[in-house]
C-alpha cells in the first residue's frame, strides 16, 4: 500500500562532494518499505519545482526495540530540486510518497555482487543488510540469504564516493574504481569486473553506459544479472506513463512503467537503446 506522509527531517547531513543524507521521521513507510523500493520526495508550500523526485531507500533507521522509526536518503545535488533539498535543515517538513515500485528480488546464493556507478550505490545498503541476514525490513525477521556480498562501485574521482565506510561496515567487500585514479582501479568500474570475474548474480545500478556493459559483460558469462533502472519519474506510481522503459516480448518489443513494474528487471528483459 501507498502511503503519502509529511515527515521530518531528523538531519541532513554531507558524506561526500555534493552528496547528502537526509533522515526522516516516517515510521508508517520505513516499517514497510523493501531493499529496492523508491520514495517520492516533494519540498511542501513552493510550485517550483512543481513535481516530486524520486529516491531510492538507503536503509531504515530502527529504535532501541528494534521498530523501524526513520528512513535514510542518499542523494547527489545535480539540479534545482536536489539543491533545495541540501538547503533543508533539521525539523523541515518534505512531502513523502511510498513505497514504491517492485524491489530487489529475493536471490538465494553464495555470492552476490552489486554493481553501482555515480550515486547508484543508494540502493544497495539495505540490500546487502537483508541478504546477510542482519536486518529484516517490511515485517520480515532476518534471514540469512548468502554467504558473501560484494560491491564494485565506480566513481568519476574520489571525493564523489559515498558510503564506502557503511558498506564495509555491513560486511560487504567493497571494490572501488574511479576515472581518474584517485580511489582504486583507474577506469570503469565495469573493467574492474571484467579483470576480477567474480560470480554472480549480479545486480548493477548507475548510469546507462555502465548498464550497458555490465549487461553485455554478465550476457558474456551467462550470469544473471538484475538491473535498477534511475529513470526520471512525474508521479511514481503509474499514472502519468512519462518512465516507461522498453522490454523485449515474444513478438518483439512493448513498453513498461519502471515505477510499477521496475524499477528493477532482469536484464535479459530490457531493450537498452
Amino acid at each position: 500500500m501507498i502511503l503519502q506522509r509529511t515527515a521530518h527531517t531528523i538531519e541532513n547531513v554531507g558524506v561526500a562532494e555534493r552528496t547528502f543524507r537526509i533522515r526522516l521521521d516516517c515510521p508508517e513507510i520505513a516499517a514497510s518499505i523493501r531493499p529496492g523500493q523508491f520514495l517520492m520526495l516533494r519540498l511542501p508550500g513552493t510550485s517550483d519545482p512543481l513535481l516530486a523526485r524520486p529516491f531510492a531507500l538507503y536503509d531504515t533507521v530502527l529504535d532501541s526495540t528494534g521498530a523501524p522509526i526513520a528512513l535514510d536518503v542518499v542523494y547527489l545535488v545535480v539540479g534545482k530540486m536536489t539543491g533545495l533539498l541540501a538547503d533543508v535543515k533539521a525539523g523541515g517538513a518534505i512531502e513523502i510518497w511510498g513505497p514504491l515500485g517492485n524491489g530487489f528480488p529475493q536471490l538465494e546464493a553464495e555470492h552476490v555482487v552489486c554493481v553501482a556507478g555515480g550515486i547508484g550505490q543508494t540502493p544497495f545498503l539495505a540490500f546487502v543488510r537483508e541478504l546477510l541476514g542482519t536486518k529484516g525490513y517490511a515485517g520480515e525477521a532476518p534471514k540469512k540469504r548468502v554467504e558473501r556480498v560484494s560491491l564494485y562501485y565506480g566513481v568519476r574521482t574520489s571525493s564523489l564516493a559515498a558510503g564506502v565506510a557503511d558498506f564495509q561496515s555491513a560486511g560487504c567487500d567493497v571494490h572501488l574504481a574511479s576515472d581518474d585514479g584517485s580511489l582504486g582501479q583507474r577506469g570503469f568500474v565495469t573493467q574492474l569486473l571484467e579483470r576480477d570475474q567474480p560470480a554472480g548474480p549480479f545486480i548493477g545500478c548507475g548510469p546507462e553506459p555502465m548498464l550497458h556493459a555490465l549487461t553485455k559483460l554478465t550476457a558474456s558469462w551467462n550470469a544473471k544479472c538484475y538491473i535498477s533502472l534511475e529513470t526520471p519519474m512525474a508521479c511514481g506510481f503509474g499514472a502519468c506513463f512519462s518512465c516507461v522503459t522498453k522490454v523485449k516480448t515474444a513478438t518483439g518489443w512493448d513498453y513498461k512503467r519502471v515505477c510499477i513494474e521496475g524499477p528493477v528487471f532482469d536484464a535479459t528483459h530490457l531493450v537498452l537503446s
